[in-house]
């Protein structure tokens, strides 16, 4: 299908020869293949994440159909962006702290009496949809910005975070469920790399005691 780049976080068995056999001639893309040990690190760089999830989450996630969202994709492609399709394991699919690292939800439309697809099949689905949106790619034109990557975000909310909780806004204790909605807001605005720093002053601006209290990657 065209795609030639697969990271694997914490694979049970890699290499493994069944995976080999099974590959169909695709061996290089194995051989190719970059290990990590977890999901943060795999998204190092990454401008846009996709978590596929069979069923909708209670997390405020933009949440698309595979076919609402293989258009948009090769947009952020044409531009300086990274585009991460993030699959979970064949039994559970993807946590919901892993599904609060990516920006979008995407699921593929099935048989309501059997909403869940193996996850081979999954891939090669997600893989042809796309293919066929990048054929279309003419008719786009690429982002006149660079989107923030993951990583960059990331240290944006661990110093949103240490702020608020300086402030006194955020409970140290129980961050998690307003700081999942602040991630959701961000992650519908598809913010800039430029926009990063901008806010990122504000929050040096705003509570400068956090300068001095914990090194800001």
């Amino acid at each position: 299908m065209g795609f030639n780049r697969l990271v694997l976080v914490n694979p049970r068995h890699f290499p493994d020869p069944k995976a080999n056999a099974r590959a169909a001639g695709a061996d290089d893309l194995l051989e190719r293949a970059v290990v990590c040990t977890s999901l943060d690190e795999a998204l190092q760089g990454i401008t846009l994440s996709v978590g596929l999830t069979a069923r909708r989450r209670d997390l405020s996630h933009p949440m698309l159909s595979l076919r609402e969202l293989a258009p948009s994709l090769p947009q952020e492609v044409l531009g300086e962006g990274e585009v991460a399709l993030v699959f979970g394991t064949e039994m559970s699919g993807l946590s919901n702290a892993e599904l609060d690292l990516c920006q979008l939800l995407a699921h593929i439309p099935t048989d309501a009496t059997f909403g869940s697809l193996n996850l081979g099949s999954a891939v090669q689905l997600v893989a042809y949809e796309l293919r066929h949106a990048l054929h279309q790619e003419h008719r786009l034109q690429a982002r006149e910005y660079p989107p923030a990557t993951h990583d960059e975000m990331e240290h944006f909310y661990a110093h949103l975070e240490r702020v608020l909780t300086g402030g006194g806004y955020l409970d140290p204790q129980h961050p998690g469920r307003l700081m999942t909605r602040l991630r959701r807001l961000f992650s519908r605005a598809r913010v800039e790399r430029e926009e990063v720093s901008i806010l990122r002053g504000i929050l040096r601006t705003l509570y400068p005691a956090d300068n001095g209290s914990s090194p800001l990657p």
